[in-house]
């Protein structure tokens, strides 16, 4: 069983950055790739990003690229979401999830482990 635990979720202006952090805890963890999602108020949760634990390949939604950074720090099993230029759009409680085996990176399917969400606010 693997445990996610995010933070710095917050409230930011319009063109501010927000790190978001998720660490992974467990027994005998084994991790193939991790990812981000978010959900708006009224929308289905969607894929943000992902990483490939094995080599640190990224992923990204289109309307985040060039703003959003996904890094992983394999000695602590933490990863990190570093958002730039954030914009109103961007505002939804974000959400770590991890996967055991490899399978698709954009769908929640494809993931095992969730963690409680963060709520991120940008007001314009």
């Amino acid at each position: 069983q693997v445990q996610l635990v995010e933070s710095g979720g917050g409230l930011v202006q319009a063109g501010g950055s927000l790190r978001l952090s998720c660490a992974a805890s467990g027994r005998s963890i084994s991790i193939n790739h991790m990812g981000w999602f978010r959900q708006a108020p009224g929308k289905e949760r969607e894929f943000v990003a992902a990483i490939i634990w094995s080599g640190g390949s990224t992923y990204y939604l289109d309307s985040v690229k060039g703003r959003f950074t996904f890094s992983r720090d394999t000695a602590t099993n933490t990863v990190y979401l570093q958002m730039n230029t954030l914009k109103p759009d961007d505002t939804a409680v974000y959400y770590c999830a991890a996967a055991r085996r490899p399978f698709i990176l954009t769908v929640r399917q494809g993931y095992d482990y969730w963690g409680q969400g963060t709520q991120v606010t940008v007001s314009s």
